[in-house]
């Protein structure tokens, strides 16, 4: 499959050269210009009326094309009033457009795929081009929306480049789901699933849905923050929508070829700043014997390193110094290398189609561990009769991960270097494991503290995924204004998984390893929408804008697998060479029927008022229970023209009010299920359930509040969107926790509730506008503020996530009463004078367990700035984030294990506290255990996120090549630097987990990455 990348290119500038030779007379050259400011026009459309060929303008407003004599060519760009020009024999042509009286209004993609004009709109929408997500690339396209829209928070995991990007908007999302926005490609809903994720416990980060995706294959990626702008799509529309366009030919065009090549280089980051004062050791001693060594490899309690020989774990002497031999230096330079091509033409002016083909190869920072990613999409676009419109997408995914890393808890865990003293180098480990026998090289006192050479090397832990998204839509148009649609969309991916415990691994039974899974799994979302819509002019000055509508969306999982314990023969990870054998299922499908409408009416171009309203019917619901309406009402008041202010463009006030549905996230929580169990003296034996299901379900609702202004000034060069909004969801679908006196031990109850609050500020402006230079400033701003406002029944704390180093000691939780969710740790306990109080030995008593704070921000946004200079580009982005918490294990461990700079205090003397002195070993391991709100640091950061610089190749260069016609070539960069950061010694966005339950836990992650590469794109003819 992966030879078809240069053979489509090949076949693709074949076809580019015969249809460019065939009937073509001379080559047509020119530039286009505005003729308010002289600055030239990108994306003019140019078609030739003589043979329907046509073309479009670069971002310096060039253009070439093939003509005769007798050709006519008409241009037309939105906004300005379109030329038609007989070309006769010119052979250079310039052109200045004017802009139109009535200045169109922005067109942007709304609910369920309609576009509208942006100034009708009553709730906020933002729109981030296909620019912005390839330039500087991420392998998961979601994670390039970082800074860049107001109101959205993105946190990538740090699992690889397979890993999930976590997205939310607005503050708290809902707590009984992912907290993850719907996608929506093309007008038709995706499966964004996670497909596996780390706790405490440990665990691989398999992706999620989004991830798969080709950042060249989108156009836009559309934003409906509010919950009147997400409403249509009624259930898991709750924590907002991102529409998806992808790209398509033009009708009338001529053939279009593109070819991009991009590479970025990903270097492993060190946050730390250990001290290194003192080495290996405890007791203040440094370790005098091989199995001393080996015991106290992570434990930095010795003594002073002088540069005296000690001896190491294999009972070999080494320098008793500080090691330039660092954890970090175990990671290599990763990659990531995309070749993409596409070709598109228009089928005369009624239909077009494009084709592309794209490869990702990423090596991740981790040895022996990547993905492999070829995309193939297809969109066709036909219009059979002058009413009959039919278009349709296929794109398929071939996605190949390769041992993946496990993440969080010690084993299997490739970053388990982190906390060696500081006198030790990781690379006297390598290569993990003993040759003659296979056994892994044990390097620390604990055996499931995994070597990571030892999995790098020997490990297995692989993931496959054959994915097609396809939507197929037909529109017949009864008049220019009424239409009738049927949509369908079945989004199918077929996973496998392969993950071994492999031969010689310390912890498992004799060192013959474990088959921990080997099998496939389906998953798929299929839609099917069908929708009339009309457009009426009532009078001169009222319009009628409506829409009705009907969806059945239906969601199926099955997996089979197969596992086993203790190979019989090293090495042979088959099911049938173990000596027990297990068998897993899993099957899951849940459907809901909705009706749904939008009617809008406008008055004058001035004020629009739209209500919709969505029915919705769950399955995973009990019939009684099982339906729900949702209403939003928005209304846009454009009151600019009735103000005298010349220097004002456009003025809209815009203010909503919607309530949105959602169902249950798994199924099959209203009733009892049985399954059988194992045997018991030859009889067949079932099992029941422990969670005590819920008849009285009901769907919970999410109700939003919405104000707004659209302000634009001096010619457009001066922009302002505001809003403010009020959201809470109330019935939120939950988790308690029973006494198993009851006979269960927990159960579903429809009892939690939220609330969220906040400012939105989007600032454009172009302070600087000449002929040859453009400066365009972009900043955003949010300030949020989120409560719990119930829980369960009884209002206890809800407990969601943790890490392994203050395992139950420190949780995240949804507290009544409390920004959610919510950070809870042991504090100092305090004498009644303040003092911290200490037990007989010295060391700090635990306190109460208090809330620290929330792991969410409550005020982020990113500014960004783009400059040209003729054909020179250049731009960066800045974002940050403030007011959140992050339960740290590095945090732990650093402080428990001698590393952490404040455990210098007190080496030589010890630490004293009412008159009693402990040793600095036992004073901080006491502190860490006991108060672990020391392991609480501020997540406050300010990134340079991204900075590009760029050039494109005037087109002049290329007159007299056959082939090439533009060339765009681009250095960049990702995760530049942290420009400031409160945490001592991780980046505050580091993290293992992908959901809302691990938001703001670190530890035992992956260390982050900065990327550095280059974007070459070739226009071809």
């Amino acid at each position: 499959m992966r030879k078809f990348l240069p053979i489509a290119f090949a076949l693709a500038v074949l076809l580019s050269l015969s249809s460019s030779v065939y009937g073509q007379q001379r080559v047509l050259r020119g530039k286009v210009t505005a003729s308010s400011d002289g600055l030239p026009l990108p994306g003019v459309t140019i078609l030739d009326k003589s043979n329907q060929s046509g073309t479009t303008t670069n971002v310096d407003g060039e253009y070439s094309i093939s003509v005769t004599d007798q050709s006519v060519l008409v241009f037309s760009f939105i906004g300005f009033s379109s030329k038609e020009i007989t070309v006769g024999n010119q052979t250079e042509l310039n052109v200045v457009m004017d802009e139109e009286a009535s200045d169109l209004s922005e067109v942007v993609v709304t609910a369920l795929g309609i576009s509208k004009e942006k100034e009708t709109l009553g709730y906020s929408v933002t729109a981030v081009g296909s620019e912005t997500l390839t330039k500087a690339r991420e392998p998961n396209v979601a994670n390039s929306l970082a800074g860049r829209v107001a109101g959205l928070v993105v946190k990538g995991t740090n699992s690889g480049p397979g890993g999930t990007s976590k997205i939310t908007l607005r503050g708290l999302p809902s707590i009984s789901g992912t907290g993850s926005p719907l996608y929506v490609i093309n007008g038709i809903p995706m499966d964004n699933t996670q497909r596996g994720s780390a706790g405490q416990w440990g665990g691989g980060d398999n992706g999620d849905g989004i991830g798969n995706l080709s950042p060249d294959d989108i156009e836009t990626m559309t934003v409906l923050k509010g919950q009147a702008a997400s409403a249509l799509y009624g259930s898991r529309a709750s924590n907002g929508v991102i529409l998806i366009t992808t790209k398509k030919g033009s009708k009338g065009s001529n053939w279009s070829l593109d070819y991009t090549m991009n590479y970025m280089a990903d270097k492993a980051v060190d946050f730390t700043d250990f001290q290194s004062v003192y080495g290996q050791g405890t007791g203040g001693q440094k370790p005098a014997t091989a199995a001393d060594a080996q015991t106290t490899g992570r434990l930095a309690w010795g003594a002073m390193m002088d540069g005296s020989p000690v001896v190491g774990f294999d009972g070999n002497q080494y320098t008793y110094s500080p090691t330039n031999d660092r954890y970090i230096d175990f990671y290599r330079t990763g990659s990531n290398f995309t070749n993409t091509v596409s070709i598109s033409k228009g089928l005369g002016t009624d239909g077009s189609f494009r084709m592309s083909v794209s490869n990702l190869s990423a090596k991740s920072i981790v040895p022996n561990s990547g993905v492999d990613r070829l995309t193939i999409n297809l969109n066709v676009d036909q219009n059979i009769t002058d009413k009959l419109n039919v278009a349709a997408m296929v794109n398929y995914i071939d996605h190949k991960a390769t041992n993946i890393p496990f993440l969080s808890d010690g084993p299997k865990n490739p970053n388990n270097f982190l906390m060696l003293a500081p006198n030790i180098g990781q690379s006297i480990f390598a290569p993990g494991y003993d040759p003659e026998t296979g056994a892994e090289t044990v390097f620390s006192d604990d055996i499931y503290v995994t070597n990571p050479y030892f999995i790098v090397n020997q490990g297995v832990n692989d993931s496959g995924r054959n994915r097609t998204i396809s939507a197929l839509s037909t529109k017949y148009s009864f008049t220019k204004d009424i239409f009738a649609m049927v949509r369908l969309g079945n989004d199918v991916s077929n996973d496998d998984f392969y993950s071994v415990d492999p031969t010689g691994l310390a912890y498992t039974a004799d060192l013959k390893g474990n088959l921990g899974g080997r099998g496939r799994s389906q998953r798929s979302e299929f839609n099917i929408d069908g929708i009339l819509g009309a457009k009426f002019d009532l009078t001169e000055k009222l319009s009628l804008d409506a829409l009705a509508g009907a969806n059945m969306r239906n969601n199926k999982f099955e997996s089979v697998g197969v596992g086993g314990s203790r190979f019989v023969l090293p090495y042979l990870y088959s099911p049938f060479n173990v000596e027990t054998f297990s068998r897993s299922y899993e099957y899951n499908e849940r459907e809901v029927h909705s009706a749904y409408y939008s009617v809008g009416f406008g008055f004058n171009n001035i004020l629009t008022l739209t209500t919709t309203g969505r029915y919705d019917v769950y399955s995973t619901l009990p019939t009684d229970n099982n339906s729900i309406f949702s209403p939003s009402v928005a209304a846009a008041f454009v009151f600019d023209q009735l103000l005298d202010m010349p220097a004002l463009d456009f003025g809209k006030l815009r203010a909503s009010y919607a309530v949105t549905s959602g169902e249950p996230f798994d199924a099959y929580q209203t009733a009892f299920y049985y399954s059988s169990a194992n045997a018991y003296n030859g009889i067949p034996a079932g099992s029941s359930p422990t969670s005590l299901p819920n008849l009285d379900l009901k769907p919970f609702t999410t109700d939003e509040l919405e104000f707004g202004v659209d302000l634009s000034f001096f010619n457009n060069r001066l922009g302002f969107d505001i809003a403010y909004y009020q959201k809470e969801t109330n019935n939120e679908i939950m988790n308690a926790s029973y006494s198993i006196a009851s006979g269960f031990n927990s159960a579903v109850v429809a009892t939690g509730s939220t609330s969220n609050k906040g400012l939105e500020v989007l600032v454009t402006g172009t302070p600087i506008q000449t002929q040859n230079f453009v400066w365009k400033s972009s900043f955003n701003l949010s300030k949020v503020k989120n409560k719990v406002l119930s829980t369960d029944n009884n209002n206890n704390p809800v407990n969601l996530g943790q890490n392994r180093a203050t395992l139950g000691n420190a949780v995240t939780a949804y507290v009544v009463g409390e920004a959610g969710p919510q950070i809870r740790a042991y504090d100092y306990a305090y004498n009644e004078d303040g003092s911290i109080r200490v037990d007989a030995s010295g060391l700090p008593v635990r306190g109460e367990l208090v809330n620290m704070g929330s792991v969410l921000p409550t005020l982020y946004g990113g500014w960004s700035n783009e400059f040209s200079y003729k054909g020179i580009n250049f731009s960066f982005l800045i974002d940050y984030n403030f007011g959140n918490k992050v339960l740290s294990a590095t945090e732990f461990y650093s402080i428990f294990r001698g590393l952490h700079q404040i455990t210098l205090e007190g080496r030589e003397g010890g630490i004293s506290n009412d008159g009693v002195t402990s040793t600095a070993e036992a004073y901080y391991r006491a502190l860490a255990q006991n108060v672990t709100a020391t392991s609480v640091v501020d997540g406050d950061f300010i990134k340079l996120r991204q900075l590009t610089l760029g050039y494109s190749l005037p087109s002049k260069w290329f007159g007299n090549t056959p082939v090439l016609k533009g060339l765009e070539v681009s250095l960049v960069a990702r995760n530049l630097a942290i420009l400031m950061r409160k945490a001592d010694n991780i980046d505050p966005e580091a993290s293992f987990g992908s959901n809302i339950n691990y938001t703001g836990i670190e530890g035992a992650n992956l260390p982050s990455t900065r990327s550095f590469g280059f974007n070459l794109n070739f226009k071809l003819n």
